[in-house]
């Protein structure tokens, strides 16, 4: 007999986009491991402002934003609209663009600051994935950890 595992991964879409089919869950378990506990929320740019003013002051849309709840539990609310205007700033598509953003949070979430170790760990993984290329991060402070709290980790 089979003990119920629980469920340790979360995909929820409030927009209307259509989601890319993207690995999420091995990605998330590759970074942070098995019994991390995440939701991934795909919004509106909408509510990508309200957050991103919520919690960071800033008032516009943002393509991602990550939050850590607990020691071993967080949530990252991506926009696609907001990911769609971004990616041809990187020359990138938008599935792969949003694939390295996601890995960019689940690092943030698992600790890691930006820089050059962030970096390498962010590639490996990307490679893993069969995604190409450099994490798109610019300025350097467009992603950052907070708790619900909305203070700075």
């Amino acid at each position: 007999m089979r003990k119920n595992k629980a469920t340790t991964f979360s995909l929820t879409n409030l927009s209307k986009d259509k989601l890319p089919r993207l690995p999420f869950l091995k990605m998330k378990e590759t970074v942070l491991g098995k019994k991390y506990e995440l939701s991934l929320v795909f919004v509106t740019n909408s509510l990508s402002k309200k957050l991103n003013r919520l919690y960071r002051q800033k008032n516009k849309a943002t393509d991602i934003l990550s939050f850590t709840l607990g020691k071993k539990t967080g949530e990252i609310f991506i926009s696609q609209k907001a990911a769609k205007a971004e990616a041809p700033k990187f020359n990138q598509k938008l599935s792969p663009f949003i694939a390295r953003l996601f890995i960019h949070g689940l690092f943030h979430l698992k600790g890691f600051e930006h820089g050059s170790t962030m970096e390498y760990q962010e590639r490996q993984v990307g490679r893993k994935f069969g995604i190409n290329g450099e994490v798109p991060i610019n300025p350097p402070e467009r992603l950052q950890r907070f708790s619900r709290a909305g203070k700075k980790q």
